[in-house]
């Protein structure tokens, strides 16, 4: 396969993924305990909560519907959509990092499917985060 090809099979892939990630986002409220959690922290901390997951989630979506409706934009090298592209691997990227420096592993709820889980929602970030990077700046001809 081309580079060409092999982007484009990427960019397939990794707009689909998005979609996987919410998948393991709605489950987070059951398997993390919050009707027991949330309501022991403060009315504005539980609005807050509650914000950030459904923004997050909204971001989920809007990366994965633009990466799947662009994907001939980035592969034809459009700057906006380069740069859409880069920005979302920057996003995915910094995802990333605050898996590896804020959050501790001995935190995480205990178990094997909570290790599995861990293991491929990360391995789905490094691979969207690999994908959307690579196509930005191949699209800005940064390399």
């Amino acid at each position: 396969m081309s580079f060409e090809q092999l982007l484009s099979l990427g960019l397939l892939v990794a707009g689909i993924t998005h979609f996987g990630v919410l998948l393991a986002g709605v489950q987070a409220p059951k398997q993390l305990n919050w009707a027991e959690e949330v309501p022991r922290m403060s009315r504005f901390n539980q609005k807050i909560l509650i914000v950030y997951y459904l923004f997050t989630g909204v971001t989920i979506v809007m990366f994965g519907s633009l990466t799947l409706y662009l994907r001939d934009e980035i592969l034809d090298k459009d700057p906006v959509a380069s740069l859409l592209a880069l920005a979302i691997g920057v996003w995915w990227t910094a995802r990333i990092l605050v898996d590896i420096f804020i959050f501790d592993h001995k935190d995480w709820p205990e178990g094997k499917k909570y290790i599995v889980g861990h293991v491929v929602l990360t391995s789905g970030f490094v691979g969207m985060a690999g994908v959307m990077l690579t196509a930005g700046v191949n699209g800005l001809g940064w390399v």
